[in-house]
């Protein structure tokens, strides 16, 4: 019996999402999709995605056997392990060891799973690198003691508000805005600390390098709208990071 085409384009748009949302380049989604496609023995599929949005078209071996499909996403994170996990899943439906049921039950799986690290280790580990990255630009203990507390405090506040407030690049100016006004609390309470290092710093995990790499790799396969915009969101948010950062100093010091 075979599969209706409604369910194979669904399972494609599935791990297209996943793929999508999890930050992944545009052509890995589009091969991907294309891959499990012919893994269902489509004779045809076209796909074209944008940050916001999946279009997939497939033809069937009969020639009026064909069905399109539009996706809207509305939000976007990087979990790079997703991301591998729906390509290994379009490796073994190519290779015939998933069927279409348990592939497609495995990216539900996937879809409801957590990020694989737990918030309170990515906190941890944003505070320390932050700490890390002011000693690299200079900074002494009191500026590594000082960037860990601001760079967690910004992370924490980054994530909290990426959750709750729909106004998109909010949260990278509030965490900038707090991380500057932390720092400028330490040296008002008198520690010998380098502000700019200290800031310097913690605004390093907030900024889009994922974005920015990917946007480059979209340009460079060819896909410009998708390059133009995603180099567009991080430029945004690198603004955004800037002014937030600009603000506190423009009324504190």
């Amino acid at each position: 019996m075979k599969t209706p085409i409604g369910e194979i384009i669904e399972i494609c748009l599935l791990a297209g999402k996943i793929m999508l949302q999890s930050g992944a380049e545009i052509y890995r989604i589009e091969d991907t999709m294309n891959r499990i496609a012919r893994a269902c023995a489509m004779t045809e599929s076209h796909s074209y995605v944008t940050p916001t949005g999946i279009f997939l078209s497939l033809q069937g071996e009969e020639q009026d056997l064909e069905q399109t499909k539009f996706l809207r996403i509305a939000w976007r994170e990087i979990d790079l392990n997703k991301i591998v996990q729906v390509n290994e899943i379009s490796r073994k439906m190519s290779e015939g060891e998933l069927t279409i049921q348990q592939a497609h039950d495995a990216l539900l799986s996937i879809e409801k799973a957590q990020s694989l690290y737990p918030f309170w280790q990515q906190l941890l580990a944003a505070a320390l690198a932050s700490g890390f990255f002011a000693l690299m630009f200079g900074g002494i203990g009191i500026d590594f003691l000082s960037a860990v507390a601001a760079g967690g405090l910004g992370f924490l506040l980054y994530a909290k508000a990426n959750r709750r407030i729909e106004v998109k690049f909010f949260a990278e100016f509030l965490a900038a805005f707090s991380i500057g006004a932390l720092a400028y609390f330490f040296s008002f309470l008198g520690l010998d600390i380098q502000i700019d290092k200290v800031i310097i710093g913690s605004v390093m995990p907030l900024v889009p390098g994922v974005l920015i790499t990917n946007a480059v790799r979209d340009l460079m396969a060819g896909d410009l709208v998708s390059g133009l915009a995603r180099g567009t969101e991080a430029f945004l948010t690198a603004f955004a990071i800037g002014s937030g950062v600009a603000v506190i100093l423009a009324v504190l010091i």
